[in-house]
């Protein structure tokens, strides 16, 4: 018969501290022969996408091209 998980307050506070500032994502615990061995933590980040926020303030999104204009040419003479 396989043995219970046990859970002690370092696990807990491990576990926690995994997902105290997580924001978007994922913890995977895995367990072997009734003990953690592994936590697998994945996180997402989510961007708004600044065409739409610009549209929505009224600011002009810029391009590429603009990016392009006003980046300093770096190249040797």
């Amino acid at each position: 018969m396989a043995k219970g998980l046990q859970v002690d307050q370092l696990w807990l506070e491990r576990i926690a501290g995994q997902l105290n500032d997580m924001e978007f994502g994922s913890l995977h615990i895995v367990v072997h022969e009734g003990q953690i061995v592994q936590m697998e933590r994945t996180e997402r980040k989510r961007f708004e996408n600044t065409a739409v926020k610009a549209a929505k303030t009224g600011i002009k999104a810029r391009t590429r091209q603009d990016l392009k204009k006003t980046a300093p040419d770096h190249r040797q003479a």
